[in-house]
């Protein structure tokens, strides 16, 4: 239990201690940082420079830190220093141009990192270098070591070698030294020197050119090589020249014979060179000494005269066509006769490199076994000259060409015939002929190329068998014309003819429409049109000038203009001029119509009547009811009313006149009593009683239609008579019309 609690304890304490250095370094902090340079940020070259970094911290407790400082030139680091002081310095002795540039200063404690600001320093001026050789006396194109140096220079440079004031090479070192070879022709005093650039810094400029160092170059002409050719003159092919090239100069040196940048012979002393000339061996020979990079050279022509000319291979005829002779002749001119005479001169023919023939005429048949490069030889007195090489092909004779058209020919349009012969040598020449009458020519030069002829039109299909063609490649055969030119040719339709042009024909039956053409190359396309769109179903191609198409069961919808349109394969349709067709009714459609108008006229009529004989009666209602005559029996010196009804109807059964029927009725009431009961007389309106026609007046009947009732009343008054009468005379009207309602 013990162990227990000690272990507990120290853990404690362990914990205790992490925690508070966890709040240790929490509390430290980095203010700022500050770089100083140090005298100044311009400085000459040479001068000491410090460049000072400081860190200001703060921290909650007061304890020693560690500070990590970094020194950095151009993001570059270049110095690092752990110190516990918060102030750094790092001494730049003798600054120099390389020490140029931007520079800051990093601080880092614990996980805690700033940077200080940006510091410009500029060093300005470079050492002046030195320049030194190994040997200041050389050779002529000896080599010369020069090294240059600026010893308190440091970083990368480019040093500039000079000879009499011109660059003569440029070399790049890391260091502020280098060494190169200088390489020199003058034979004469020369004078060099250096200058050096710092890389990193070109706004520096170049530095003072070095001090001059004097180099003697002395010349070698101790190694200058002499020339002989023997003999000197009158050297002829086939003679024997000795060249000898000699050189003074112990070892240590190469010799060479060179003639036309070619190297004859190679020594290192020197040497003789044999060799049986020919006329192309005319020229000027170079002895040539060579010790380093320095050559001397001495030269001598030579001029060698031809023992004969090169032979010339001649070719009759200078075209040949197969199964034609030929002749190859080789010939060579004789021009030093001293030396040799013609038949001196031995030939050889070769054909492809192998020998064919030892005499100067070779005769054969052309075909293609004798194709090839022929070339000849000539030799005498071991000199062999070959002429050029002549390239014998047998011409193949043209064989007769096939001609056809290379488009639809179509009557009066444009078309191409192309001529070509399977056969014959390149260049042919092609001739269009029209009835046997040459119209174009045309030479093909290219296997590729062809003859094709552009004909404006014919008029007929039959002029097409009248061209033919002719072909001609300079064979003994002459040309071979071809056989005449068949291709189909297609007649364009002319304008269609429809039938009928006019027709009126009974709905419901069958209108046959046949369009016609006078001519056209079959198929034909005919196609029918009503009112300009297409019928359904109407295109026909035919192989015959006659189309018909058939309407099945017209009716009056379908009247109206067709025509019709005809084309094939000349792509040129044609329409006819349209026929007018008109639709009647059908025979029973008219019939029904003629009953229904009939029965129709009927039903007028009765209505008619029936509306005639019911007006009418109504009216002899209203007449009768209306017509009345009310007299008064009036006194002397009473007023007195005459109403009269008269009844005009048109009997035109009877007399065709008018006839008045009715009677006046006048009631009158004359008394000696009566008169003495009324103290005002009155006139009294008395209703007709109804007459029985059988017995007052013949019967008669009403004829429609019949006239209306035209009612007159005449009304006569007394003057002074009292209007009192009128009362009376409306009940006596009253009394009546009761009486003549009881008897109905």
């Amino acid at each position: 239990m013990s162990m227990c609690l000690l272990w507990l304890g120290l853990l404690h304490i362990s914990l205790s201690a992490l925690w508070q250095a966890a709040d240790i370094h929490a509390a430290v902090t980095i203010d700022h940082v500050t770089l100083t340079v140090l005298p100044a940020n311009n400085v000459e070259s040479g001068t000491d420079v410090i460049l000072r970094c400081e860190a200001s911290v703060s921290q909650s407790l007061s304890q020693t830190l560690t500070y990590f400082f970094r020194l950095l030139q151009n993001d570059q680091v270049i110095y690092t220093k752990n110190i516990s002081t918060s102030v750094m310095e790092h001494s730049l002795s003798s600054a120099r141009v390389s020490n140029s540039g931007h520079y800051q200063c990093s601080v880092h404690i614990y996980d805690k990192h700033k940077m200080s600001n940006s510091l410009s320093l500029s060093v300005t001026g470079l050492q002046t270098p030195m320049l030194k050789v190994k040997s200041d006396i050389v050779s002529e194109g000896e080599d010369i070591t020069a090294t240059c140096s600026a010893p308190e220079e440091t970083g990368n440079m480019i040093f500039y070698f000079f000879e009499n004031d011109l660059e003569v090479k440029r070399v790049t070192s890391n260091s502020n030294s280098v060494k190169t070879i200088l390489t020199t022709q003058k034979r004469t005093e020369i004078y060099l020197q250096c200058a050096y650039m710092v890389m990193m810094h070109p706004n520096a400029g170049f530095s003072n050119k070095s001090n001059k160092v004097k180099v003697i170059v002395r010349d070698l002409d101790v190694i200058t090589p002499q020339i002989s050719i023997s003999p000197k003159g009158n050297v002829v092919e086939g003679d024997m020249v000795q060249i000898t090239c000699k050189v003074n100069y112990p070892s240590d040196l190469e010799l060479y014979l060179t003639k036309n940048n070619t190297v004859l012979h190679e020594s290192h002393t020197t040497f003789r060179k044999s060799l049986v000339v020919r006329a192309e061996d005319s020229g000027e020979y170079v002895c040539k000494a060579e010790k380093g990079s320095v050559q001397k050279m001495a030269v001598s022509p030579l001029h060698v005269a031809e023992l004969f000319s090169k032979p010339i291979l001649r070719m009759s005829p200078d075209e040949v066509f197969e199964g034609e002779r030929f002749t190859l002749t080789c010939s060579s001119n004789v021009i030093s006769s001293v030396k040799i005479g013609k038949a001196d001169i031995k030939y050889v023919l070769l054909k492809d490199g192998q020998r064919i023939s030892a005499v100067a005429k070779y005769e054969d048949t052309a075909s293609p076994a004798t194709n090839g490069k022929y070339y000849c030889m000539a030799t005498a007195k071991k000199v062999y000259k070959t002429s050029s090489l002549h390239d014998v092909k047998a011409k193949v004779p043209v064989s007769a060409p096939v001609v056809y058209a290379v488009d639809e020919v179509i009557v009066g349009k444009t078309f191409r015939i192309s001529c070509e012969a399977e056969n014959g040598t390149l260049p042919i020449t092609y001739t269009l002929l029209k009835t046997r009458i040459p119209v174009a020519h045309r030479r093909v030069v290219e296997a590729a190329d062809r003859a094709i002829f552009n004909i404006t039109s014919i008029s007929f299909p039959e002029d097409i068998n009248t061209f033919t063609c002719q072909a001609y490649n300079g064979g003994s055969s002459f040309s071979k014309t071809s056989e005449p030119l068949r291709a189909p040719v297609i007649v364009p339709v002319s304008r269609p003819v429809l039938e009928p042009k006019e027709l009126t024909v009974t709905e419901g039956s069958d209108l046959p429409l046949i369009c016609r053409v006078h001519q056209g190359t079959y198929p034909i396309t005919f196609t029918w049109y009503h009112n300009r769109v297409m019928l359904l179903s109407s295109i026909q191609k035919l192989r015959s000038l006659e189309g018909r198409h058939v309407i099945k069961d017209i009716d009056r919808d379908q009247r109206g203009d067709y025509y019709c349109e005809a084309s094939n394969y000349a792509s040129e349709p044609k329409k006819s001029y349209p026929a007018r067709i008109g639709v009647s009714l059908a025979q029973w459609k008219k019939a029904v119509i003629g009953v229904f108008c009939i029965l129709l006229l009927v039903a007028i009529v009765i209505v008619l009547t029936v509306f005639f004989k019911n007006m009418s009666h109504q009216r002899r209602q209203k007449q009768e009811a209306e017509l009345s005559v009310k007299p008064s029996r009036p006194k002397s010196g009473d007023p007195m009313r005459i109403s009269l009804t008269l009844d005009i109807e048109d009997n035109t059964t009877l007399n065709g006149t008018p006839c008045v029927m009715g009677r006046n009725v006048w009631s009158e009431n004359v008394s000696g009593s009566d008169s003495d009961d009324h103290t005002d007389e009155e006139s009294e309106l008395v209703q007709p009683q109804e007459v029985d026609p059988s017995r007052e007046v013949p019967e008669m009947k009403s004829i429609e239609p019949e006239y209306s009732v035209q009612h007159t009343e005449i009304q006569v008054s007394t003057p002074g008579v009292s209007e009192q009468a009128d009362g009376q005379a409306a009940l006596e009207y009253a009394q009546l019309n009761n009486s003549e309602q009881e008897p109905a």
